[in-house]
């Protein structure tokens, strides 16, 4: 039975990958990357001389030969016995992540019943660092249920989200880019109210030299942010209760 493995890689300290995930990478016939030279400087740095491909981002089979090739070529592996390993550029493939498809077609493809294929593909998972969850982790936030909606929309749907978010009774999280923070928080400053307060917790630059919580109402964090513009660099997990 060929293994695929899904394998957690640090979301910015090196030292935060597991020795587990440093055997997988190891000992597999082959690294599937988001970007590869991205994957390549945590595998130079752990010797890891596995070799690398990187894999489709879309679902572009029939549209795109050169990425529908590298379907074939991964399903032909796995046909094969070999083993693979799926990594993002940092943290846990599939969250927020393009890999979740590649783990969607391999599952439909190899772990159904169908009587002209015998051979099963292990889908393993091997845990690690997550963004979503090291920020909720020390944000001091209530933590017991949560939502996870990602990354939000550029535009369509956007400001009904903000709407739900500021009428939800459990905790929201969700990434944002380092150019549209400052228009979430004017969002989260518009819709919600005096009559339903909520805090928020922004989580900067995670397990980095600059990593940095700030938690308050949703006017208190942008304006920190409008009077300190140097913080308004790197990914943002935001935190919303």
């Amino acid at each position: 039975m060929a293994k695929f493995y899904v394998v957690a890689t640090p979301i910015g300290n090196m030292g935060d990958i597991t020795l587990r995930a440093i055997e997988t990478l190891k000992s597999v016939d082959l690294i599937l990357c988001e970007d590869t030279r991205e994957t390549k400087k945590i595998l130079q740095k752990y010797n890891i001389n596995t070799a690398t491909m990187s894999y489709p981002s879309d679902d572009v089979v029939g549209k795109n030969s050169r990425q529908s090739n590298k379907f074939s070529k991964i399903f032909e592996l796995l046909e094969e016995g070999k083993n693979l390993a799926l990594v993002s550029d940092a943290g846990t493939p599939g969250i927020s992540d393009p890999g979740a498809m590649l783990v969607s077609k391999i599952k439909e493809k190899f772990n159904c019943v169908r009587q002209d294929l015998t051979q099963e593909v292990q889908v393993i998972p091997i845990p690690g660092p997550s963004a979503v969850i090291t920020a909720l982790s020390a944000s001091g936030l209530p933590i017991h249920e949560f939502t996870f909606l990602g990354f939000l929309p550029h535009k369509k749907g956007r400001e009904t989200l903000f709407k739900e978010i500021a009428g939800a009774k459990r905790t929201m999280v969700f990434y944002e880019s380092p150019h549209r923070i400052l228009k979430t928080l004017e969002s989260l400053v518009k819709f919600c109210s005096v009559e339903n307060p909520k805090k928020v917790c922004i989580a900067r630059e995670l397990t980095k030299i600059y990593e940095e919580f700030k938690t308050g109402s949703p006017a208190e964090v942008l304006q920190y942010l409008i009077e300190n513009p140097e913080k308004q660099r790197g990914e943002f997990t935001v935190i919303v209760s």
